[in-house]
């Protein structure tokens, strides 16, 4: 990937950290988005830059729907041109249905599906020829093993249509793009030693919580050129979850 650049959103921690230095380990040079943890963000930058290749972060609001085309516009002028996006950013709410606000709805489309389009809308514009776009979506929207994920599982879920459409809106260009759904995580959020651990982990066929390395391998197959002739694809890094 040495040339290429790209931007993962939502890359100061967990799974999209892991997907920043990743791609810039393959020789990317890679730029994220945060909205919150500035000091977490600068961390990533420099894990970016101990590669030898140039990291930024950009400051930007997933719900703020100007935000979006504003973080695709600063990466490329800082960085000069735009090959992989990566749209992880996403917030996750889980609860019975009847306990979600108007607001609450709203707040989960914004981030999660909103933000999705209008970041690829405004990235599409600079993707050449062996562009990639890569959505990261969730097991949750394959296979909802249990009540409380409505409103997650509707909003992963529509990212699943978006990535089909943008593989024949797109494929004339030259450009892929696939979604991802990850297993239980270890993550901050998500902790494997956490109180909610045991049952998601029971969940897979594996039995465990997968590793962000473990996602981060697969988006990086899927930026390479080796998946030139992978598009409009579901691939699940889940354990097992959907089996």
């Amino acid at each position: 990937m040495n040339g290429k650049v790209a931007l993962v959103t939502g890359g100061s921690r967990g799974i999209g950290a892991a997907i920043a230095v990743e791609l810039a380990n393959a020789g990317a040079d890679v730029a994220i988005t945060y909205v919150r943890g500035e000091e977490a963000a600068r961390e990533v930058v420099a894990k970016i830059e101990a590669t030898g290749r140039r990291g930024l972060a950009v400051r930007a609001d997933a719900a703020d729907p100007a935000a979006a085309a504003g973080a695709v516009t600063e990466v490329v002028a800082a960085l000069g041109r735009l090959d992989i996006l990566v749209n992880n950013v996403g917030v996750g709410m889980i609860g019975p249905m009847e306990d979600f606000s108007a607001e609450s709805v709203q707040q989960v489309m914004d981030v999660n599906v909103r933000s999705v389009f209008l970041t690829t809308q405004a990235a599409s514009a600079h993707l050449g020829r062996g562009g990639r776009i890569i959505t990261i979506g969730s097991c949750m929207a394959q296979r909802v093993p249990g009540p409380g994920g409505t409103l997650y599982a509707m909003s992963k879920a529509a990212l699943v249509g978006l990535t089909k459409a943008l593989a024949r809106e797109l494929g004339g260009r030259g450009i892929t793009a696939n979604i991802v759904h990850p297993g239980p995580v270890d993550t901050d959020m998500n902790p494997a030693d956490g109180p909610y651990a045991e049952p998601q982990a029971a969940m897979t066929a594996l039995g465990r919580y997968g590793r962000t390395g473990e996602i981060a391998s697969m988006v990086r197959y899927l930026a390479s050129a080796e998946a030139s002739y992978v598009t409009g694809s579901e691939l699940s890094v889940d354990g097992g979850h959907a089996a």
